[in-house]
Parts: C-alpha cells; structure tokens; sequence
C-alpha cells in the first residue's frame, strides 16, 4: 500500500471543486436565483453578490481537496475506481447536504424548496464530482 499522494489529491480536488462549481452555478446561480434572491432580501440580506459566491466559489474547491482527500483514505480498504469515488462523495453530499438541510430547515431561513431541491440535485453532481476528480489519482511510489 503505497502512501497518499497529496499533489494528485489537490489536482483531483481542484477538478472536482470545478465539477461542483459548474453544478452549483447551473443550479443556485440560473435555476434558482430568483428563490435564492428573494429568500436573502426576506432575511435583510439583499441580493447574492460577489463576495457570497467568491466564498461559494471558494469552498466548492476546498470541499473538492477534502472529497478527493477521503476518496484516497479509503481507496485502499475499498479499492481504485470510480465506484469507490462515488462512495465517497455520497458520504460528503450525505453530511454536507442531507444532514445540513435537515438540521437547519427547521429554522424555517429559507423555503424549504430551496434546500430540498438542492438535497436531490447534489445527490447526483456531488458523486459525480468525486468520480471525476478521482479520476488522476494514483498513489505515491512506497520508499
């Protein structure tokens, strides 16, 4: 068992930071914008702007390294591949996505369209994101 490859975690997580920056433009940026706007106008936010999604931005990429990082973690016990990645973002979507909606829809911040929406849609881009960015990973040679 080789050890982790730390450059190819951040080039694996950088591409699946891309992957789920794509999805959350598509889906929050287009789909949604409106619902979003009007959900952070109701909560004297105003509009989404540049400095909120420069963090979105931001911590998709971040999330894509800690993905791919887990992604490597378990690869060994689990085996290379893409079903392995796929795991991996499911367990990511499930404590970043599920349980976060779960735990804060009650609150009643936003509609709870918005986070449910986004609950099915990631259970699809956030995996899909995982895979992708396994994609170059292999491991370090053993010294």
């Amino acid at each position: 068992m080789g050890k982790i490859n730390w450059g190819r975690v951040i080039a694996g997580g950088l591409l699946a930071g891309a992957v789920l920056n794509v999805f959350d433009w598509v889906l929050n940026g287009v789909v949604l914008m409106d619902e979003w706007n009007a959900a952070m106008t109701a909560l004297g936010k105003g509009d989404m702007g540049g400095g909120m999604i420069l963090w979105f931005v931001v911590f998709d990429f971040l999330l894509g390294i800690a993905m791919i990082s887990l992604y490597a973690a378990i690869r060994p016990r689990f085996g290379a591949g893409p079903q392995t990645a796929a795991w991996a973002g499911l367990f990511v979507w499930f404590l970043l996505w599920f349980l976060h909606a779960l735990g804060e829809a009650p609150l009643g911040l936003f509609p709870a369209n918005l986070y449910w929406i986004t609950v099915a849609a990631g259970v699809v881009y956030v995996p899909l994101a995982a895979v992708v960015g396994a994609w170059p990973y292999k491991e370090a040679a053993a010294a």
